[in-house]
């Protein structure tokens, strides 16, 4: 039901916005905790594990072992788990969720028995069919002619029952291990030069580069570990301003953070980890286009993100809108691209700021007016624009209708663009072009 409806029965109901992508990450971190009992682990939907424990069962002194093994643990970390285990993975997956417990080998069936057909993993709708006509269990159902199943209820609940039941084979895909962007240098003596340091900072790029390129990706954060030998750790974190994996641009931007690094009594071991990565497709180059137009701009915004954070390194995007005040949008550059000419009929201003009133009359731009305490003469005006206001977004400041915008040049050498409002007569300065 929807939350409304959920608060008029408990006022005190307590929620929390789920986020789907941590409970993924999380699974994903659950998939490499559980490689300790087996090699072959691979989700399960959203919320469960798949394991094929053939063969490491008595590492851990028999399966009834290592469940309790598995329960303890789990419930140290603070998650409730049922677990449940049997020569299919059907089986199996009806006991986790239905029966938790144990199938001994060869007694599948006298362990399902008893258990409903929902478990299975049969359709909600295909259930409510079998329990209307009277077969709640999972025994029930085997009970019945195998072509009696087939004909009445589909060939899907039928596969389902022998999935369950062993007499059809089930593969479990175990999930494959994700690429790790880190590369480590042990070093014979310490080291505490910035020169050396670098050094072993480009040692590490090259075949860190070489993994990105592997997998057509780049590195947008990378942190550089430096390890004493008292111990203590010195990082350096390095964002891009997009993804990189060019070893010769990437090391020259390290100077700046290795300088700042604390070599104490000495660095004994490197780390180099790419923390962010993101997709980096090869291009077409060609000798008309080199590909490195905007290579020195964004070594510029790297540069000076790292001091002052790229997030406050902004750009000027369009937007959908001809409201003036609306018609561009504030992005971060290192997360946006830059955009061609702006797709408008008429110039816009340089510089906007809110309206600023002018004593002048009359539905034209006067001969001559005063603006912020200056007095000016009208050389030459171009227009009106009208523009009309956005009626489905409500706007203080285009509440009071149409505006009339006019491009104005003065003898004083400024370009004022101003605007009239016929419903209320006032004129008003909004812009100055370059």
């Amino acid at each position: 039901m929807g939350l409304a409806d959920a608060r008029s029965f408990c006022p005190d109901l307590r929620t929390v916005e789920h986020h789907p992508q941590a409970d993924q990450a999380f699974q994903i971190g659950l998939i490499r905790w559980a490689k300790r009992y087996c090699p072959w682990v691979g989700k399960n939907g959203g919320d469960g594990l798949s394991l094929d424990v053939a063969g490491s069962a008595h590492l851990f002194g028999g399966e009834d072992a290592m469940l309790s093994d598995m329960q303890m643990r789990l419930m140290r970390s603070k998650l409730t788990v049922c677990i449940g285990l049997a020569d299919t993975i059907g089986a199996a997956w009806a006991l986790a969720r239905f029966g938790e417990g144990l199938a001994q080998t060869g007694k599948t069936r006298q362990a399902l028995h008893a258990l409903p057909v929902a478990s299975l993993r049969i359709t909600p709708k295909e259930d409510i069919i079998l329990q209307r006509l009277g077969l709640k269990t999972i025994g029930q159902l085997a009970d019945l002619p195998r072509a009696t199943v087939g004909q009445r209820f589909g060939a899907s609940v039928l596969m389902r029952l022998d999935q369950a039941l062993g007499d059809q084979a089930e593969s479990l895909s175990p999930e494959a291990n994700p690429p790790n962007y880190a590369t480590r240098l042990t070093l014979p003596e310490p080291i505490g030069l910035a020169k050396d340091v670098m050094a072993g900072v480009e040692r590490l790029l090259w075949p860190l580069c070489e993994k990105l390129a592997q997998t057509m990706s780049g590195a947008r954060v990378l942190s550089l570990i430096c390890r004493r030998v008292d111990g203590a750790d010195q990082c350096v974190e390095l964002r891009l301003a997009r993804a990189l994996r060019d070893p010769s641009r990437i090391l020259p931007l390290f100077a700046k953070g290795v300088d700042g690094i604390d070599a104490g009594f000495g660095i004994d071991q490197l780390r180099l980890v790419a923390i962010q990565v993101e997709a980096l497709p090869a291009e077409q180059v060609t000798q008309y286009d080199k590909g490195h137009s905007t290579d020195g701009l964004h070594d510029l915004m790297t540069r000076l993100g790292n001091r002052i954070g790229l997030e406050n390194i902004q750009r000027f995007l369009p937007a959908d809108s001809h409201i003036p005040e609306r018609s561009f949008i504030i992005s971060p550059a290192a997360w946006s691209d830059p955009v061609g000419p702006w797709g408008y009929a008429n110039p816009r201003p340089l510089r906007l700021f809110p309206p600023e009133p002018v004593v002048a009359h009359g539905n034209r731009p006067p001969n001559k007016f005063k603006w912020r305490a200056m007095s000016f003469t009208v050389g030459r005006i171009t227009g009106p624009e009208r523009i009309a206001p956005e009626w489905w977004l409500d706007d203080e400041n285009w509440r009071h209708g149409v505006r009339d915008y006019w491009k104005v040049e003065t003898r004083e050498g400024h370009r004022l663009w101003m605007f009239h409002t016929p419903q209320n007569p006032n004129w008003f300065v909004q812009g100055v072009f370059a």
